[in-house]
């Protein structure tokens, strides 16, 4: 039996445009169930730049979290010439 898997967009709407736009998105998107018009709540700063992460104009370091794994290949014999 397969997994059904579905991508889910979200319309999200500034609180300022919400009388001008959330009823006409809703009525737009009510046929596809993969849509979801939600308005933007957030307040308060934005915790993307509490001073943990990098300083600004420098990008942040990326690691190569995959595990070692330390081995050696089996030998392999040369093709021979066609």
């Amino acid at each position: 039996m397969p997994i059904e898997t579905r991508t889910m967009i979200y319309c999200v709407i500034p609180p300022e445009l919400e009388g001008e736009l959330y009823e006409k998105l809703v009525e737009h998107y009510k046929d596809n169930p993969n849509v979801e018009v939600i308005v933007d709540r957030r307040s308060g700063p934005d915790r993307r730049r509490n001073g943990s992460g990098p300083p600004a104009g420098e990008k942040r370091t990326i690691r190569d979290r995959r595990r070692a794994r330390p081995g050696t290949f089996p030998a392999v014999d040369p093709p021979e010439a066609a």
